[in-house]
């Protein structure tokens, strides 16, 4: 009966697309206009209506809101382009078993496939991770060309100026020289980068040795055209098995002194050159154009050696992309290796740009581009996935995109490498609006096993007006799978009324870090003339999950109640995230926006800004401390200072590529060594390397002595374990810091790590001093350090109560309800971490914390399920090490080691896991002893 009703009350109009070409906006002043016609002579119309109408507020948000309000027929969330498993715990145990059993040969691939799969997750440091050990796994040379490039290529954030694409700022895995080393080396990580070997350590032949190698006794003549060229017979014929059968054999050229080779294609000056290479066996000394004649000749007369010389001198000269488009032609007629390798090289290491030059999409889109590739043995799956990823993150419409995309289905070969390429290219088909060709990929995706790609199905009918049927398909899905958060996202598209709410909230409930919910119900209640109510459901996920499109529309509810201040705050901070982003549907660049608004808020000085910066840092409101720098950058675009704190405040938000991107800009807008040193060291500690960052830190203090070189050493040597002796040391440095002229923020932050050695050192007097100094200069953050001395010293009401302060002063409070519930009863801990919960999911302690109280109580199945709640929609290590701790101590060692094996394909070198799995696979084995 329900099905009946549902088919009766989907006879009437469809939902409308995502912003449909015809779609005609209803704006707040009652009027129709198309969301295309804003143009740049509306926007100067509608700024000098501003400066003319300054005092006149309530007319503001008419005219800031051309397109009036979003509307929910407009919202729809995006098919992720990406590997989702529905069974994701298991599918990353499967790959941890997998890449422990195979071959070396095929690791590589395996870190791949675990790319894929992770992706969906969104955590860059993870998959550089998976990258790298791709890379430290691969044999071939086209293999380690591909992921060197595509390591290069993820870490473009952090590219410093003046660095050339062929440079690998000595990251010896991402090294050019070193991808065109064959084979495996289990060592290579841990080499130096061959970019930097002295040169001298490739042994050259003088040109005295080489004259003395020409005058050596010839006893032969090779004639071409109407020159000789004198050879010696024996190292002619040791070049290849047709040489040494013509010239020992029994054909007449054996008993001839002088043999015509005019009609073999070959110059005087190319055999002069096979000569001098029969004599030193090298090329080095010839002309480019010689070496590719005497390629071309060692191709037909089978001299394997000569051709390899050639092959690698070639490769050696290619720097630039007019080099590699030369000469990749002659590389691929001749099967060179080496040489397409070097060309394959710079192309990819120049990407995204690369892909605007038509040439370079000749060698790489079309069917023939990759038959010739694959005929020389560059044409993979792995080159291709590459390619289109670039190619999508640039645009997800077109052309090129699509032929990337269609070359990597036919590259593909294993199961899930078809349904990544079938889904990712319906994603862009969708994108295209071409929805019949869509749902065919999605579907033979879903066929490859890809459960995911049946959302995309159900999608493509939508689009097509069969919205039934896409409810059918589904529901269909959430009957036959365990339910996931997006299953009932989607299916709230094709529902409506309160069963559309209903699906919302239960989405949410399953993953609360899907945005679209939010969106939804927001702009909902904006609908129904509930705009601060609307404020309230998106500030939810703002929260705790930074998303653009979440902050711009919550700029657009802000504009509507014409509070103009917080909505510019918003747009600042957006614009923080992404510098070119387009507001109203793409159609108004955010400083625009940014310009029109400034007429509407009182702006302040640069003194001013600081102060404010100093309120909003000081209250732990980071978007609100985004906002501020954004201006002050406005204001001094090239203060290195302010660079920095956005690349601090974006880390704290888990903002890491735009961190990055402002760190880089810091580094090349400082006009300081010392200071460019410290930025460099923070790069490279964010991505890993750990004792590059120190040496950076070191060098900048032999330089001059600065608050944040000293800085960043103490917190280098800090991230790990730390003896007395070392403690000791970076108390020191530390003291050091504060010495140097710096600001109360960076001071306040300073004292509060000083503090925290000293706790661990068990000082408390001295930690208690350093948080109570910090706080005097408002870093608010002390309170908790205090909080924990309190605790440690037995006062543990006064330990809450000073975690009540940071909760009472900061913005952003969910980690000070964590805190603070350490320090009161049971029943109290739960409510402050339930709080947490609420405030932000992504936190997994409240999680354990509840699960390991469940545990003590022996409701092992509730302290499971409280677990793999979290674990649904964050796959966090700590959480599967806990949950495998629960399984082992259950007696279910299938489950333990699932939940080991997960966990140690997220961090292979964590030690309690890799304790906990021998111990459950020991378990396994032998039973009876359990």
């Amino acid at each position: 009966m329900r099905g009946l009703k549902l088919i009766e009350r989907f006879k009437g109009t469809q939902v409308h697309a995502l912003n449909p070409p015809d779609a005609t906006v209803v704006n707040s002043t009652g009027s129709s206009s198309t969301s295309s016609k804003l143009s740049n002579h509306r926007v100067k119309f509608i700024g000098s209506k501003l400066k003319s109408n300054k005092a006149c507020s309530g007319s503001g948000a008419k005219t800031l809101l051309p397109f009036g309000l979003p509307r929910t027929d407009l919202l729809e969330p995006p098919i992720e382009p990406h590997l989702k498993s529905i069974q994701l715990v298991e599918t990353l145990s499967n790959l941890y078993r997998r890449f422990e059993t195979c071959s070396e040969s095929e690791k590589s691939l395996v870190c791949i496939e675990q790319y894929s799969v992770l992706s969906s997750l969104g955590d860059p440091k993870l998959l550089r991770r998976c990258l790298r050990a791709a890379r430290q796994h691969a044999f071939d040379l086209h293999s380690k060309v591909v992921l060197s490039a595509w390591l290069r290529y993820e870490r473009r954030e952090d590219e410093l100026d003046g660095v050339s694409p062929m440079d690998c700022s000595r990251f010896v895995l991402e090294c050019p020289r070193a991808a065109l080393v064959s084979g495996y080396d289990p060592n290579s990580i841990y080499d130096h980068c061959k970019c930097y070997q002295e040169r001298s350590e490739f042994t050259q032949v003088s040109k005295g040795d080489e004259f003395l190698a020409l005058e050596e006794d010839s006893d032969l003549c090779f004639r071409v055209g109407n020159e000789d060229i004198n050879c010696i017979r024996f190292k002619i014929a040791a070049l290849s098995t047709p040489f040494k059968a013509m010239l020992y054999g029994s054909f007449t050229e054996s008993k001839s002194y002088r043999i015509d080779f005019s009609q073999n294609d070959i110059s005087v000056e190319g055999m002069r050159g096979v000569d001098l290479y029969s004599r030193t066996r090298r090329v080095d000394s010839l002309s480019p154009e010689i070496v590719l004649e005497l390629l071309s000749f060692a191709n037909r007369f089978c001299c394997e050696d000569m051709k390899s010389a050639c092959d690698i001198h070639l490769a050696s000269l290619v720097s630039w992309v007019e080099d590699a488009l030369d000469l990749i032609e002659y590389g691929l007629e001749e099967r060179a290796n080496a040489l397409i390798a070097s060309c394959l090289q710079v192309l990819l290491r120049e990407l995204p740009s690369s892909l605007y030059n038509p040439k370079v999409l000749k060698i790489f889109c079309s069917f023939e581009a990759r038959e010739r590739l694959a005929s020389a043995g560059h044409a993979s799956f792995l080159l291709y996935y590459f390619l289109s990823q670039v190619a999508m993150e640039d645009s997800m419409v077109s052309n090129a995109t699509v032929m990337l995309l269609e070359r990597l289905r036919e590259c593909a070969t294993e199961k899930w490498q078809k349904a990544l390429a079938l889904h990712q290219l319906g994603c862009v088909l969708l994108e295209r609006k071409e929805y019949v060709s869509a749902q065919c990929c999605f579907e033979a995706a879903s066929e490859a096993g890809h459960v995911y790609s049946l959302a995309g199905m159900a999608r493509c009918r939508y689009k097509q007006g069969q919205q039934y049927s896409a409810y059918r398909l589904t529901s269909s899905l959430i009957s036959e799978y365990k339910a996931i958060g997006w299953m009932y996202q989607e299916r709230s598209l094709y529902n409506i009324g309160k069963d559309k709410i209903a699906d919302l909230e239960t989405a949410t409930e399953l993953d609360p870090t899907l945005p679209f919910p939010y969106k939804y119900r927001a702009v909902s209640k904006a609908e129904e003339k509930q705009t601060r109510a609307a404020i309230s459901e998106i500030d939810r996920i703002i929260g705790f999950k930074l998303v653009p499109d979440c902050l711009e529309l919550r700029a657009w509810f802000l504009m509507a109640i014409e509070d103009y201040e917080s909505a510019l705050r918003d747009i600042r901070a957006l614009l923080t995230l992404d510098p070119s982003y387009k507001m109203f549907n793409e159609q108004v660049r955010g400083d625009i926006l940014i310009e029109l608004l400034n007429y509407k808020v009182q702006l302040g000085s640069q003194a001013d800004c600081w102060m404010q910066l100093y309120d909003r840092w000081s209250s732990v409101d980071d978007i609100g401390s985004l906002a501020v720098i954004h201006q002050m950058l406005f204001n001094d675009p090239g203060n290195s200072l302010l660079r920095f704190r956005q690349s601090l405040l974006l880390l704290r938000l888990n903002c890491q590529k735009a961190a990055m991107r402002c760190l880089r800009l810091a580094h090349n807008h400082s006009s300081s060594e010392h200071e460019k040193l410290v930025y460099e060291g923070w790069i490279l500690y964010d991505i890993g390397y750990r004792e590059e960052a120190l040496a950076r830190a070191e060098k900048s203090i032999s330089i001059q002595r600065s608050f944040e070189a000293f800085f960043l050493k103490s917190y280098t040597l800090a991230d790990s374990s730390l003896d007395p002796e070392s403690s000791s040391y970076v108390i020191q440095l530390l003291q050091e810091a504060l010495r140097c002229p710096s600001d109360g923020l960076r001071k306040g932050q300073a004292l509060n790590n000083l503090g925290t050695i000293y706790v661990d050192c068990g000082k408390l007097d001295q930690a208690a001093t350093c948080y109570m100094n910090a706080l005097e200069i408002k870093h608010t953050r002390a309170h908790q350090g205090l909080a924990r001395v309190y605790f440690l010293r037995n006062q543990r009401k006064a330990a809450y109560d000073e975690m009540s302060k940071l909760i009472e002063k900061a913005h952003n409070n969910a980690s000070a309800y964590e805190k603070r519930s350490e320090y009161c009863d049971r029943e109290t801990a739960k409510n402050d971490l339930n709080m947490a919960t609420k405030l932000d999911p992504l936190r997994t302690y409240p999680y354990r914390y509840r699960a390991a109280v469940l545990m003590d109580d022996q409701k092992e199945t509730e302290a499971v399920e409280e677990l793999s709640k979290a674990i649904a929609f964050k796959p966090d290590l700590q959480m599967l090490h806990l949950r495998a701790a629960f399984y082992e101590s259950m007696g279910d060692m299938k489950s333990a080691l699932c939940d080991c094996e997960a966990a140690l394909c997220l961090e292979p070198n964590h030690m309690d896991t890799l304790d906990l799995y021998n111990r459950a696979r020991d378990r396994a084995i032998s039973p009876q002893e359990m």
